[in-house]
């Protein structure tokens, strides 16, 4: 009887995943064998869907892969962001400096480091970029909030004329500034996911930003949060 119910289980949790609808993925790198190398790794994962070219509004996701950030890596970059959208995800083996804000400010949500580049971190990647959602590793993170806060101590003598964020918008771009994803936030706040969400997209939408990861930048490099 228990076995029966198990078997049942697991058929119906193998259902749900096959209605499941797939993330449409676009690979873009700058040699055959890496282009294959994560064309295989993403191939095996059952959420996405590896396709030569993307479909307007499918919401799919590219992934660029480079080793550094020159410029034809820069061009190519905004050619995908230009013709594949807004969602991408950069797995970079080195980044300076200043190149971290440029990427963000051109679109990119997220980057994961070619080193850590396995099949879950790229999964959870393109997921969050599907969402809307930043993602960085942490080293990332940290550099990014050191680099804006330098741009904005330097810029004190010379004060922009302030934007302002609400209370709420304030609240939620600092959870997420602390590597917080939607769920987590909305917990915290005591919000439902779909009202973060709103947030996000207001904010967004109003100071004409890319993303949230592009929002967070935006709020720490101007002293908003």
């Amino acid at each position: 009887m228990h076995s029966s119910y198990a078997h049942q289980t697991v058929q119906a949790d193998a259902a749900v995943k096959a209605d499941r609808p797939r993330i449409p993925v676009t690979i873009h790198a700058g040699d055959p064998v890496s282009q294959a190398g994560m064309r295989s790794q993403l191939r095996e994962l059952p959420d996405l869907d590896v396709v030569e070219v993307a479909r307007p509004a499918s919401g799919a996701v590219a992934v660029l892969v480079v080793e550094t950030l020159d410029e034809e890596a820069y061009t190519r970059l905004r050619r995908i962001l230009r013709t594949d959208g807004s969602r991408s995800v950069l797995v970079v083996s080195r980044l300076r400096g200043h190149e971290l804000l440029d990427v963000i400010e051109c679109g990119v949500g997220a980057v994961v480091w070619r080193h850590e580049a396995t099949a879950s971190r790229l999964l959870e990647a393109v997921l969050a970029a599907s969402r809307g959602d930043g993602h960085l590793p942490a080293d990332l993170l940290g550099r990014l909030m050191n680099q804006v806060g330098t741009l904005h101590r330097g810029a004190a003598s010379h004060p922009a004329v302030p934007t302002g964020l609400t209370l709420r918008e304030t609240d939620v771009l600092r959870l997420i500034a602390d590597g917080l994803e939607t769920r987590e936030v909305a917990a915290k706040l005591a919000y439902s996911e779909r009202t973060v969400k709103s947030v996000l997209q207001g904010l967004t939408m109003r100071l004409h930003l890319r993303n949230r990861t592009h929002a967070v930048a935006y709020a720490l490099r101007e002293g908003l949060i």
